[in-house]
């Protein structure tokens, strides 16, 4: 079972990638292209695997950086899109992100 944590990071994923693709795939909204669905997946799943989970920090801090380079750039392009938006469309989910890019990031996992 996914802690309330993980669930919220879930929805934060899903409101940024649904504001993306409703502004650029011009997708209908709840709906998601292709492409789209398969960068959530991937998102999702990496979330599931990651080593941090409660302590995992916003991934721009993340001394991990788990996602393939092609499609970490894709995240980035995500996030430079739908973060100014999300206060006007997910303010709740907008801020708790705020705050939990302000955590510190846990040190770097030996092994």
């Amino acid at each position: 079972m996914k802690s309330n944590f993980i669930k919220t990071e879930y929805k934060t994923l899903e409101a940024m990638i649904g504001l993306y693709c409703r502004d650029l795939h011009s997708t209908v909204k709840h709906d998601l292209c292709a492409d789209c669905v398969e960068l959530l997946n991937y998102a999702k799943a990496r979330l599931d695997n990651c080593p941090y989970q409660e302590q995992k920090p916003t991934c721009v801090k993340c001394p991990i950086h788990c996602y393939k380079p092609a499609t970490r750039e894709k995240v980035r392009n995500v996030m430079r899109h739908a973060g100014p938006r999300m206060l006007k469309h997910h303010p709740l989910l907008a801020i708790r992100h705020l705050l939990h890019g302000r955590r510190e990031a846990p040190p770097p996992r030996k092994g």
